[in-house]
């Protein structure tokens, strides 16, 4: 079965420095695969070369075996390749269920008209409610964004990216810079999407606890390249990865080899 995505000998080199070098990786469709690497491996950039934030100095990109060479970030989008925390901007002054409702109007290509009532698109407003119920927001959709906590907000910027109806996330740190009691909060709404089954998760993250317990799989990135790429298991077991930069676990985060 061809995976949703490929890459192809994928290379990125900003002066002398290759910041992803020659990475062929397959990710199987329905599939959640973790990226782990220390600071510096190559990870967001692998990430933004998916997604077309940056263009590749070689190699390929092929999303259900068509190239995305010639694709913008936002044609990527249209075609079902979403990048969390790029694409989905919160709206600070609007509503929860505003800053969502607008991402379900525009993935269904309807223009609001001033003249007409919000209620009169149901249709939107409904999906919109039952994607913060996913998410655990339903009961602060008509609160402010700005209002926010730091967790809420980044569970508002994936409920805004679950309204585009995109085949496949890419969540890059989805816990960055949240305190500890929100971390589980989130960790309850990954781990929701992927119960249900419908979507291919790419997600990069530096709590290995969380990575252990939602992976199917987890590829590492060493120097800009892929070190290894197996089942949970098989990467805390590889002495190459363990001698590369593991160093060992601390509270649940990586932590590195100087």
């Amino acid at each position: 079965m061809e995976p949703i995505i490929r890459t192809k000998n994928l290379s990125i080199q900003f002066g002398g420095h290759k910041a992803v070098d020659r990475v062929n990786f397959e990710m199987p469709e329905k599939h959640f695969k973790s990226i782990i690497g220390p600071n510096g491996a190559g990870k967001t950039t692998f990430f933004n070369l998916l997604s077309g934030e940056l263009k590749p100095t070689e190699g390929d990109v092929f999303f259900r075996g068509h190239s995305l060479a010639k694709k913008s970030s936002v044609d990527r989008t249209r075609m079902g390749l979403g990048r969390s925390f790029q694409i989905t901007n919160v709206f600070p002054s609007l509503t929860v269920l505003e800053n969502v409702r607008l991402a379900v109007q525009s993935k269904e290509k309807v223009r609001f008209q001033f003249l007409k009532h919000y209620l009169h698109y149901k249709k939107i407003t409904a999906e919109a409610i039952a994607i913060l119920d996913q998410v655990l927001l339903s009961n602060k959709q008509d609160a402010v964004a700005s209002q926010l906590s730091h967790g809420e907000k980044r569970k508002l910027e994936i409920a805004m990216l679950l309204a585009l109806d995109t085949e496949v996330l890419l969540l890059d740190e989805p816990t960055a810079g949240m305190s500890l009691e929100e971390v589980p909060a989130i960790l309850e709404v990954i781990r929701q999407i992927k119960a249900r089954g419908d979507k291919t998760i790419l997600l990069i993250e530096h709590k290995m606890d969380m990575i252990l317990d939602l992976s199917d799989s987890i590829m590492v990135l060493f120097n800009g390249k892929l070190l290894a790429d197996g089942t949970p298991t098989e990467i805390m077991n590889n002495e190459t990865v363990q001698n590369a930069y593991l160093g060992g676990l601390y509270d649940g985060e990586l932590v590195e080899t100087s």
